[in-house]
């Protein structure tokens, strides 16, 4: 995204202030302080759509913890629900609950938070946000309110082939001239 003061950058901000508006009245990363939370996904960078919930990764080691100190503070909130489960032999928690308008999901797993995939994506997909600028933006919105997840929303628009997600992180590791030319692969769509 660039710095310009055109409308959707604008709406951008104000959406994200809006959102650690609620995040501090919660006191949603004050309370989960000892799990070193991070907002991911779509809010941080400007291209949510109606319906992105806030994202909230969490390094996790015990998850009944995990979700009794969730309980303990938001458990009240609309929605409230907590799963753990094992995927891919990883144990993975996600809470769920509403507030001040939005869905909000904590995601716990036991990886440092800025190693998990949600925050790796991010960073990848804000770096071409910045590179390809406002016009790949709405186009990644225009796919994803159409249904389309985030990850599989860039890779299309990339023309990445295989799975979006491990794409995503490939490009990441990518040296800066190699992931240009990836990203000028998407030219005709901005």
């Amino acid at each position: 995204m660039g710095h310009g003061e055109d409308e959707a950058d604008n709406a951008g901000n104000a959406v994200l202030k809006e959102v650690w508006q609620l995040l501090r009245e919660l006191r949603i990363m004050e309370l989960l302080a000892e799990y070193h939370p991070r907002l991911a996904g779509t809010v941080p960078l400007g291209i949510q759509v109606k319906g992105s919930d806030l994202d909230i990764i969490c390094e996790v080691h015990e998850p009944r913890d995990f979700i009794e100190t969730a309980r303990c503070h938001f458990g009240q909130l609309e929605g409230f629900y907590a799963v753990t489960r094992t995927v891919e032999g990883v144990v993975r928690t996600k809470i769920n609950f509403s507030a001040g308008g939005w869905p909000i999901e904590l995601f716990g797993q036991p990886v440092v938070t800025e190693k998990q995939n949600a925050w790796l994506h991010m960073q990848v997909e804000g770096r071409i946000l910045r590179l390809l600028g406002p016009g790949f933006a709405e186009n990644i919105r225009a796919l994803k309110s159409g249904g389309m997840k985030t990850e599989p929303a860039f890779a299309k628009l990339l023309k990445l082939e295989g799975d979006p997600y491990e794409e995503m992180l490939a490009l990441g590791r990518l040296k800066p001239e190699e992931f240009n030319a990836v990203c000028r692969r998407a030219r005709p769509y901005i």
